[in-house]
């Protein structure tokens, strides 16, 4: 008799917890947040916006600041277009 509650009590705490969480949301507002951030003083806001989004979702980080600490996220450091320059702003 234990043990049917037991399952029952997992099954939803499960399934409570998959409607409760959505870690796609969490990780896209992290990256909205933290890119905004980035690209705060950028000269063409909307192409920043952009690949920092792409770095961001790929690497899940971004530097702090609006230049360099890219050494912070070894990940979004070294991404590369495909002409071999940064793609991460």
């Amino acid at each position: 008799m234990k043990s049917p509650s037991v399952a029952f009590l997992l099954v939803l705490a499960i399934v409570l917890s998959s409607i409760l969480v959505d870690p796609t949301s969490a990780e896209s507002d992290y990256c909205s947040k933290n890119c905004k951030m980035r690209c705060a003083a950028a000269g063409v806001m909307d192409r920043c916006l952009k690949y920092c989004g792409i770095c961001c979702a790929k690497c899940k980080c971004v530097p702090s600041g609006t230049y360099g600490n890219k050494h912070q996220c070894p990940c979004y450091r070294d991404m590369r277009s495909s002409k071999g320059k940064p793609k991460c702003p």
